[in-house]
């Protein structure tokens, strides 16, 4: 029935936060005497909160035991404290409250959204500190856990877009921490025990290296103790150092890797952007012209409509702590590969030699413009956005100024901003699968 409530009231959250979204939200932050980071956005409108705690714990942290990261995260809510996976759920379930938890590259973090009516919000929260810390790892969730995750490490060899995507990281950062899949490989996950999750646990779960989130209606007092309270359980510990540097690839290459199917899967790039990048609106507004834009970008028309080479064509940066890949993905007939390649690979190099025109830079940013209120227009959308602000370091005026930088950008420093960043000397290609002998036959 309270699941039913809040459902009901986040609609009704979704009229009264559209006047919200308007006027970029107002961020506030401090530090936790344990020394967190907290980023706080007070909201009107629904009495609800959403509330995010974040580590420095992501992929990039696995080490040699690839998957170590995704499995810890897996891990958390299946038992904690007296109560088992069954009584977690309950808890949340018993107040209308959602709990969640993933990983990226860069970081791990769980999420909890929750009515604040106090007996609802108390107990969603006591069961979020509990998860936080003092997680179960007992050795029958983990066995469990750990044969879904090989289960699913198997089927991804069936499916040409996980090898291809696979394929790709390698080939962009080799041994660096970006090179391997999050979920891990199954030779690594074969040989994680508990011990393992524990250490980890130990290691980046700590104040130090945490960041709570907390966007809804509540007073900056409320959020205070709501944060040091979060964070009190868990041991001080300290900030992780900071990832290495990826090592670009000193030549472009191909690899292609043969799969019995009619379509070849095509990934081509190299490292791009970080999140800090004097060159990310310079690249964003280009990239929305080359392939971000749908059905409206160069390479969508080049390869889609002028020859029929693909369904679709895009490309993409993916900015990081470190440089994340800037990316062009297409799926063709296995005879076609090579042509549409060729097509790729024309679009991309006159794009960084003569940039966009004024009538597709003016196009893109009303686009991008026009839209962006929309991205953050939920508690939830909102919450996630000041994360990646919180996390990054960003400044907290982000919101604010997007639109005024995006404005900002000309075609001249597109044009600039591409020759720093994409050389196609150093692409990396991978196609995934049949030869165009054998799909012809």
């Amino acid at each position: 029935m309270r699941i039913h409530l809040l459902s009901l009231m986040l609609l009704a959250w979704l009229v009264a936060f559209c006047n919200l979204a308007q006027a970029a939200a107002k961020i506030e932050h401090w530090q936790t005497p344990q020394g967190s980071r907290v980023y706080y956005v007070h909201t009107e409108g629904l009495p609800m909160v959403d509330i995010q705690v974040a580590f420095d714990a992501g992929s990039a942290r696995d080490g040699s035991q690839f998957g170590l990261s995704a499995l810890t995260s897996a891990l958390l809510d299946t038992g904690a404290g007296q109560w088992n996976a069954d009584q977690i759920a309950q808890r949340f379930e018993s107040v209308g409250a959602q709990f969640g938890s993933s990983i990226s590259n860069d970081m791990a973090s769980v999420s909890l959204r929750t009515l604040t009516d106090k007996p609802l919000f108390d107990k969603a929260l006591e069961t979020l500190q509990v998860i936080l810390s003092n997680p179960g790892f007992n050795e029958a969730d983990f066995q469990r856990e750990k044969n879904r995750t090989l289960a699913g490490l198997k089927q991804q060899q069936e499916s040409p877009a996980q090898i291809a995507g696979i394929a790709y990281s390698k080939a962009l950062y080799g041994e660096h921490p970006y090179g391997h899949p999050g979920s891990g490989v199954i030779a690594t996950v074969s040989g994680l025990e508990v011990p393992d999750l524990r250490n980890f646990y130990k290691k980046f779960y700590v104040a130090a290296n945490a960041m709570v989130v907390i966007v809804g209606d509540l007073s900056r007092q409320q959020a205070e103790k709501i944060a040091e309270s979060l964070v009190s359980g868990l041991p001080v510990g300290q900030k992780t150092e900071p990832l290495p540097e990826v090592v670009m690839p000193v030549k472009a290459d191909m690899q292609h890797i043969e799969f019995p199917s009619s379509q070849t899967h095509v990934l081509v790039g190299m490292p791009g952007t970080y999140r800090k990048d004097a060159d990310y609106f310079n690249l964003y507004v280009g990239n929305h012209i080359l392939g971000g834009g749908g059905l409206v970008s160069k390479l969508f028309e080049e390869v889609r409509e002028k020859r029929g080479l693909a369904y679709g064509a895009s490309s993409s940066f993916a900015p990081m702590f470190r440089k994340g890949p800037f990316t062009i993905s297409l799926q063709t007939r296995n005879d076609q590969t090579g042509q549409a390649l060729e097509v790729v690979n024309k679009t991309l190099a006159d794009f960084i030699a003569q940039g966009p025109t004024e009538a597709e830079l003016i196009a893109a940013k009303k686009n991008i413009t026009g839209g962006f209120a929309m991205r953050f227009d939920t508690n939830k959308e909102l919450a996630s956005y000041v994360s990646m602000i919180g996390f990054y370091e960003m400044p907290l005026d982000y919101l604010d100024t997007f639109q005024q930088n995006v404005e900002k950008v000309t075609a001249a420093s597109i044009k600039e901003a591409f020759k720093r960043r994409v050389e196609p000397k150093l692409m990396q290609t991978i196609t995934v699968g049949g030869s165009a002998k054998k799909s012809e036959k």
